[in-house]
């Protein structure tokens, strides 16, 4: 079976935006593939300075994967610190890439055209990247539009490797372009942690349905016929109910009996059916960090040999001593 690769960074506690955006669709992706998904805390180091958020973080990001359906025994969810071997093989392609590829990376221009001045390892991030994708001979990485960059210099790096070294040394990577949706905030916006419009993923039923009636809405009377297209909460329905459910409340907004209160409950109780059933496993998860470092660490026991072989690859193509 081929094998998939996915990396979640652990800057924030998961929202709605990653489950609708990013689980959902590795999950069903992990019913095609040997699936790989690692916690990728030293990317997050290009932004988080403080230990303790990292660690609460990491548990996080873990016990949400783990309520929402990721199977360690069979999908391997690991630390990406826990394998160092992806350190050195950062290093050997690192030592392949022009810097103006780097130069052109898109999260180190975003920094330069806001006026910051990047730190190295926003301007390194796609080797890392790259050395987390290749280390596992991973055929499949699923990607967003915007993230295309990082994997086409993956593809290009482990191409000139095995010219310059060998054929067939390392696996080049194929992109899977997701469908992932782009997932409204509370202000119509991009869900994102950073703008404080996201909708927490776990959070009681009761701070959850405070947070849904947030939803910025159109002032219409109830009386008054609204227009559920376009709209943040309708969006997000969409999302979670059937097609003939999003019909049922897109007809109901029209007629004077129904208005965005409604719509909001709906929206609630939706997520409440999805999401409900998965708070209590991931309470119990999350309450148990000694036990989510043992099915981290067992998940880094079953990947390291592969790291490793690839490693010994790697060391005995560019002439040093395999270990």
């Amino acid at each position: 079976m081929q094998r998939s690769l996915t990396g979640i960074k652990p800057t924030n506690a998961p929202h709605l935006g990653n489950y609708l955006g990013a689980i959902r669709p590795a999950l069903r992706l992990a019913q095609e593939y040997e699936s790989f998904l690692f916690i990728a805390d030293y990317h997050a180091l290009t932004t988080v300075r403080d230990a303790a958020s990292m660690r609460t973080n990491t548990y996080d990001v873990a016990a949400t994967w783990l309520a929402c359906g990721v199977d360690p025994t069979r999908i391997h969810l690991y630390r990406q610190s826990d394998v160092p071997e992806v350190f050195e093989l950062t290093w050997v392609l690192a030592c392949l890439i022009a810097t103006g590829q780097l130069e052109r990376g898109v999260s180190y221009k975003d920094g330069l055209a806001k006026g910051e001045s990047p730190n190295a390892g926003v301007f390194n991030y796609p080797v890392l990247m790259a050395a987390d994708i290749l280390l596992y001979d991973a055929a499949v990485v699923p990607v967003g539009r915007d993230q295309l960059q990082h994997l086409e210099l993956a593809r290009d790096v482990a191409q000139r490797f095995n010219h310059v070294f060998g054929d067939d040394l390392l696996v080049v990577p194929e992109a899977r372009i997701t469908d992932a949706p782009l997932v409204p905030g509370l202000d119509g916006q991009k869900m994102s942690k950073s703008k404080g419009n996201s909708i927490p993923l776990f959070a009681p039923a009761k701070t959850l349905r405070k947070t849904v009636m947030k939803i910025v809405t159109g002032s219409e009377p109830l009386e008054a016929p609204a227009e559920a297209e376009g709209s943040t909460v309708f969006d997000l329905y969409q999302l979670l109910a059937s097609e003939a459910d999003a019909r049922v409340m897109q007809e109901s907004l029209r007629t004077p009996e129904y208005g965005w209160g409604h719509a909001k409950q709906a929206l609630y109780e939706a997520l409440e059916a999805e999401l409900g059933p998965r708070r209590e496993t991931y309470d119990a998860l999350r309450a148990d960090e000694a036990k989510l470092d043992e099915l981290l660490e067992a998940g880094a026991e079953r990947v390291r040999p592969i790291a490793r072989a690839t490693i010994r690859r790697v060391r005995e193509a560019v002439g040093m001593r395999a270990r």
